[in-house]
């Protein structure tokens, strides 16, 4: 892991990095020592690991709960390079919509793809920021939704660091078996009326958890229209169940 930038405002210390070929950002306590916990961040579709909701989330979580947050960007998506691969998948994807075949399943095969690079990146990831000493090795949340539910629900199934998560705007189709593999704390967002996910998809999603304690977060709106509420219900998700 090699740092390349550091800055500090209101309390908070932000590092960017890059950890091989992925470049990721750090956020921590000022003057933080010590072992914490630690939530990793996936953003959604055509986003970046700075995205304002990422931001806004990563800063509440280091002020009011002593967390070390940190987020990193997904493949062809901010400071990395184009994957012509993924780019060639979009532009058919697009095609085959305006053709008149399903978003939902489109959008499932194609995280599905992803999720299998991604995957070993964030568990690599986890690997080198609990090596610092002012973060450690303690415990683990996840936080994604959209295409970071896609790609976070392989990867809460995969990692066993992981204690609780919050998922949500994400499908069943690509992630049936991978849910029933998810035993932790799962709080879970639903848009009601969500224009890229049908609702069905994503309620069968939140019934395919395995997690003896799961919530499901139901709200009025389109895909993008998650209330600001729930940003303080993860942070007090986060806060009971790995502690501050």
């Amino acid at each position: 892991m090699r740092f390349i930038s550091e800055t500090s405002s209101d309390g908070v210390r932000e590092q960017l990095f890059t950890l091989g070929e992925i470049p990721g950002v750090l956020w921590t306590p000022e003057g933080a020592a010590g072992t914490r916990p630690l939530i990793l961040m996936g953003h959604g579709g055509g986003q970046h690991k700075k995205a304002p909701d990422i931001l806004a989330r990563a800063r509440r979580y280091v002020a009011e709960c002593g967390f070390a947050v940190v987020a990193v960007d997904v493949p062809g998506h901010g400071d990395r390079p184009v994957v012509e691969e993924y780019d060639r998948i979009a532009t058919e994807n697009q095609a085959r919509v305006a053709a008149g075949e399903e978003l939902a399943q489109l959008i499932a095969g194609f995280q599905a793809l992803v999720a299998r690079r991604t995957v070993p990146e964030w568990r690599a990831v986890l690997d080198a920021v609990q090596r610092l000493e002012h973060v450690g090795a303690g415990p683990v949340g996840y936080w994604g939704v959209s295409l970071g539910c896609g790609l976070g629900v392989p990867f809460v199934a995969a990692e066993p660091r992981v204690r609780a998560a919050v998922l949500g705007l994400g499908g069943v189709l690509a992630s049936a078996g991978d849910a029933a593999r998810i035993t932790v704390p799962v709080e879970f967002l639903v848009q009601w009326d969500d224009e890229r996910v049908p609702r069905a998809e994503g309620l069968a999603l939140f019934d395919a958890l395995a997690s003896a304690e799961k919530t499901l977060h139901a709200n009025p709106g389109r895909h993008g229209d998650v209330p600001a509420f729930e940003l303080d219900s993860a942070l007090r998700f986060f806060a009971r169940h790995l502690g501050s």
